[in-house]
């Protein structure tokens, strides 16, 4: 009975009529989409990471929206973002991409063992489909952004590996979502550093996210690079650490500064970034009072 009753459920997404054609293996495979209306999707808080949280709905249950923009080839394991999936790279590409499948699934089984691609997603695949999706970025070249894209992927892997150890505590999600923030860290800074060397023009990205319902542009981008430092950053090498606050401050002092709301830094983000800010300023101030009462200690 009770196979019953979730065979019943409503659905959550559906899959298109035309199939998608993998530019990669040259197979092909039902592409899903999410439905919208029916208050399948009732939207929550914006977290200070810019993740929009979405209430559980009464007849849906928890619905995960950050789920499809990913799309991932049952075949040959190759995944990316769906505004890519129709570019075809360099023939050198796509054989280092097939050449490579299973080393991609061996990983991703190593984290998400038993995921499918071949069923309607649940948050554990999903899971799996974005990790596959950082694999294959990891081959793409610089003409695709594939850094700024894996920080993207990154940040939204530690949102959803949380939302994994919410529904299976005890599974060492937990500690999973941890590197994923470190990941996530690690290319939004070396998006930037690629950027200023001309090597990726991360701004040629439409919508640089974090999330799916809004586009927090370049600002948002300097606002999570100074984030992910205060809240992930590491901690053994202080006075690194101070430095790389120090520079973080700079940062959203520069892009944000004092002023009204507009278009291009929406209220949310500027209230965001005043709070870091604030936050940044007071760890180093604590910092620089400790040092102070270090340097009395020693001289007394």
């Amino acid at each position: 009975m009770a196979s019953l009753d979730k065979d019943k459920l409503p659905a959550i997404s559906f899959y298109k009529k035309k199939e998608i054609h993998c530019p990669y293996c040259k197979k092909k495979f039902k592409r899903e989409e999410i439905l919208s209306g029916g208050g399948r999707m009732i939207a929550g808080d914006l977290t200070d990471e810019l993740h929009r949280t979405y209430e559980p709905s009464p007849k849906f249950g928890k619905v995960y929206p950050l789920l499809y923009p990913v799309c991932a080839c049952p075949h040959c394991q190759v995944a990316l973002l769906w505004q890519d999936f129709d570019v075809k790279p360099e023939p050198s590409v796509i054989r280092n991409l097939i050449h490579t499948e299973q080393k991609r699934k061996s990983a991703v089984n190593t984290i998400f063992p038993y995921y499918n691609l071949d069923k309607p997603r649940k948050l554990y695949d999903g899971a799996a489909m974005y990790y596959l999706a950082l694999l294959s970025y990891e081959q793409m070249p610089a003409s695709f952004l594939p850094t700024i894209k894996r920080a993207i992927i990154s940040l939204r892997l530690a949102w959803i590996t949380k939302d994994l150890d919410a529904e299976c505590p005890n599974r060492g999600f937990d500690y999973i979502s941890q590197r994923f923030y470190r990941k996530a860290l690690f290319f939004y800074d070396e998006s930037l550093i690629r950027e200023q060397a001309q090597k990726e023009n991360l701004t040629g990205l439409a919508n640089l996210g974090p999330d799916i319902d809004k586009n927090y542009g370049y600002d948002g981008v300097i606002y999570l690079c100074g984030l992910l430092e205060f809240k992930y950053g590491q901690r053994e090498d202080i006075n690194a650490r101070i430095k790389k606050l120090d520079n973080a401050k700079h940062a959203i002092a520069r892009s944000f500064g004092l002023g009204k709301s507009t278009k291009a830094k929406p209220g949310p983000l500027l209230e965001h970034s005043r709070a870091l800010y604030d936050n940044i300023n007071k760890e180093l101030k604590e910092a620089e009072t400790l040092d102070l009462d270090l340097d009395l200690d020693f001289d007394t």
